[in-house]
């Protein structure tokens, strides 16, 4: 019988919509095939987990630990895995595709009709180990700690694909500064675009970060930065931007929604749309872009700003998440 089998680790986990997280104790489980057992040493918290523990999110079976951001350590691994105990590998929020559906074979995973998401339909990292499918674990780049590399597996990779998305903009306007405008404002800068933050109104302290990081404008999300946008992505789960951003972007410009969930989006007139103007959603992630961006990621280099909270407090990193409280990323310690 393997070592661990007889060890317990603790979780935070969610036993339905609106409750808090509970600290309990769990046996650690054994690998089975296929998979890694993680030691996790941090865990960023992303605003999907907030659309977890309020039920924003279809079909949650509880009880679930959420957490997404996940760097760890291999600690034992099962049938079929080949992998030196004690590496450290980033786990993500894509964490199972079936292979065989229209969107696998078109190299679109991340629209995979019967895809698992980790912290969602897998145990997640929000406790001091978890299982995870090997062939959806990275290595992560060395010059980050594991606690400064954790933004960079949700944070990091949406917005680097939703900067994708963007193709060739020079002017690109980011809605929301939080965990992934932090990160996708410096890859977009060291690109030599112009970035324009867009932030809840007054809000001078997340106007001055985004300008430190190296955008050329930053006011709320009502004001004009007083030139069009070739695109806009939207990391704020506020319906009413989108119009808002429609409105800044010029003819055959686009308006990228980065999130999961977002409020109803108001009506807004057709003129705004027409001139082949696109609005579109990035949904999940590939593990292509996992691949590329942890390439480019110490490039640039990406520098993480975080918060850290001990696993036992991952109620009040996501009350502060909630509440506008973060700047940059929040990360849980075990």
């Amino acid at each position: 019988m393997p070592e661990h089998t007889d060890k317990s680790g603790r979780a935070m986990v969610l036993q339905g919509a609106g409750q808090p997280l509970r600290l309990e104790e769990r046996q650690v489980p054994a690998p089975g095939p296929g998979e890694i057992l993680i030691r996790v040493t941090a865990c960023a918290v992303c605003r999907t987990d907030l659309h977890l523990v309020d039920g924003e999110l279809p079909n949650i079976s509880y009880p679930v630990v959420p957490g997404h951001e996940i760097v760890g350590h291999a600690v034992d691994t099962g049938e079929g895995v080949v992998i030196e105990k004690g590496v450290r590998l980033g786990v993500p929020w894509l964490g199972y595709t079936c292979g065989r559906c229209r969107f696998c074979r078109e190299q679109k995973e991340n629209l995979c009709d019967e895809a698992r998401f980790t912290g969602y339909q897998i145990d997640g990292g929000f406790a001091d180990y978890v299982l995870a499918d090997h062939r959806y674990c990275f290595p992560l780049p060395e010059n980050y700690d594991d606690q400064q590399a954790a933004p960079l597996l949700c944070a990091g990779l949406i917005g680097y694909r939703c900067l994708r998305m963007t193709g060739q903009a020079q002017n690109i306007g980011i809605f929301g500064f939080g965990a992934a405008a932090h990160i996708v404002a410096q890859v977009a800068a060291h690109q030599g675009r112009s970035i324009f933050a867009f932030t809840r109104p007054a809000d001078a302290a997340a106007q001055d970060f985004a300008r430190s990081l190296g955008a050329v404008w930053a006011g709320g999300s009502e004001d004009d930065p007083g030139t069009e946008l070739d695109a806009a992505i939207i990391f704020a789960p506020a319906g009413e931007l989108v119009p808002r951003a429609m409105a800044r972007i010029r003819k055959g410009g686009t308006v990228i929604c980065g999130g999961i969930h977002m409020s109803d989006i108001p009506s807004f007139p057709y003129r705004r749309l027409w001139g082949e103007r696109v609005l579109r959603s990035v949904a999940n992630l590939t593990r292509a872009d996992a691949r590329e961006f942890l390439e480019i990621a110490p490039l640039v280099p990406v520098h993480t700003r975080i918060t850290t909270f001990g696993l036992e407090d991952a109620n009040i990193a996501l009350d502060q998440l909630r509440h506008g409280g973060i700047t940059g990323a929040a990360v849980l310690v075990p």
